[in-house]
């Protein structure tokens, strides 16, 4: 009897319970890094959808390629820059699967810029997670092509020069501009208002796969680099907010295949 009440108790006051749908094991990313937001509320998502089981993921390189250790669904790793390659394949061979990719902008918007974009333009019925820290966050903080104007970086230490090195690609109002781009918008998760909001964008995506809306879903989450861009985690966070979201603005940008105040 005692051990019934207790079990009651204890459920009558759960405030939160990790999903399954995301492994035991610890995360080994950096403290203070939105990688580990980002994969739980994607993976929050799925278990409220009932999808778990039959969704893959792909994985590529950079930080984004410890995702299979913790994502605790079917998970394809794929070489840098292709895993819009490999999505395609998989969704055109199982066409009920649920297909996403999970990518960082070194991969995304660098060696897989290809790829991203003709994944886009196709419309493939995919959604794509975007993680966009504005740095080479595993190989050594090197530029990447989200690097913001003057932003200093390992290969770019004086800053980012644009008449030199080129401007940052905005990536997701580039595909946001495709015929093949259904849903596409920029989150943040470093506040539990900003993950909510994320949280809702990816549901959203998924969903439309799931009802075989035709079109790529294209999360992109604007992300610190606590590490790359030698901040503590609480600065990296204000110089975020006050440096990226300006260049990087957040809110939905196509929705339903349609341009949002355009």
């Amino acid at each position: 009897m005692k051990d019934e009440i207790s079990e009651i108790v204890n459920v009558e006051n759960l405030v939160y319970k990790k999903t399954p749908l995301m492994t035991d094991n610890i995360l080994s990313y950096c403290p203070g890094c939105g990688h580990g937001t980002a994969h739980r509320i994607t993976m929050e998502v799925l278990e409220e959808l009932g999808i778990g089981e039959n969704t893959i993921g792909i994985a590529p390189v950079g930080c984004s390629v410890l995702a299979y250790e913790f994502m605790n669904i079917d998970m394809q790793q794929a070489a840098h820059g292709r895993a819009p390659a490999v999505a395609t394949g998989i969704k055109r061979t199982w066409p009920h699967k649920i297909v996403f990719t999970y990518q960082g902008d070194g991969d995304l918007a660098a060696i897989g810029t290809a790829e991203t974009i003709h994944a886009c333009n196709r419309g493939e019925n995919i959604v794509i997670i975007f993680v966009n820290n504005g740095i080479y966050g595993m190989t050594g903080g090197q530029m990447a092509p989200t690097t913001l104007p003057g932003m200093k970086s390992s290969t770019s230490p004086y800053g980012r020069d644009v008449h030199i090195m080129g401007n940052p690609l905005k990536m997701t109002e580039l595909v946001a501009e495709l015929p093949g781009t259904r849903f596409v918008t920029r989150q943040a998760v470093h506040t539990p208002g900003n993950v909510r909001k994320a949280k809702r964008a990816i549901k959203k995506a998924f969903e439309n796969q799931i009802n075989f809306k035709e079109g790529v879903n294209f999360v992109e989450i604007v992300s610190n680099c606590n590490s790359g861009w030698k901040m503590t985690p609480v600065h990296s966070n204000e110089w975020m907010v006050e440096n990226m979201f300006p260049f990087y603005p957040l809110g939905d940008i196509k929705v339903d295949g349609e341009l949002v105040n355009k």
